[in-house]
């Protein structure tokens, strides 16, 4: 049996659908990809996307999330920013980065400032892609727990 347990911080028990699922935000300005990302994750997880960091900030407001999976450079706005304001208001929340960017600094930047649980280089296996949120979904749980003990 499943037990729930709910942060001791502001931040809301992240919700699941009637089946267990644990919600997780995938956030990218590729519809492909998010296609592609989408149908690898909701066997396991209740998916929700967003093609932009504006439209994912209001799906954090809407429901909490185990994890989010962002990509790094969209238009409109830029995923590692997004990851950092996201770690501000909900701490216990996973956050992975994709990129296709592979400059050194940037990557110890984002893993430093956004707290980051992986980051995530283009192409994505999807095998690896569904292993890290489990493992990612996991770590929230434990992150919750030790928050409450």
């Amino acid at each position: 049996m499943k037990t729930t347990v709910r942060p001791m911080s502001s931040e809301p028990a992240p919700q699941s659908q009637q089946d267990g699922r644990d919600a997780v935000l995938i956030v990218d300005d590729e519809e492909s990809l998010l296609d592609v990302f989408e149908a690898a994750l909701s066997p396991f997880f209740d998916v929700t996307r967003a093609t932009n960091t504006r439209d994912a900030d209001f799906q954090l407001q809407r429901r909490a999330f185990k994890v989010v999976v962002s990509d790094h450079l969209m238009p409109g706005g830029n995923g590692m920013n997004f990851l950092v304001r996201a770690r501000e208001e909900f701490p216990h929340m996973q956050r992975i980065l994709v990129t296709g960017y592979m400059k050194p600094e940037m990557l110890l930047r984002s893993v430093n400032e956004a707290a980051l649980f992986r980051y995530l280089l283009k192409p994505v296996a999807v095998a690896e892609l569904i292993k890290v949120v489990q493992d990612a979904a996991q770590a929230h749980d434990a992150s919750v727990a030790a928050a409450s003990a």
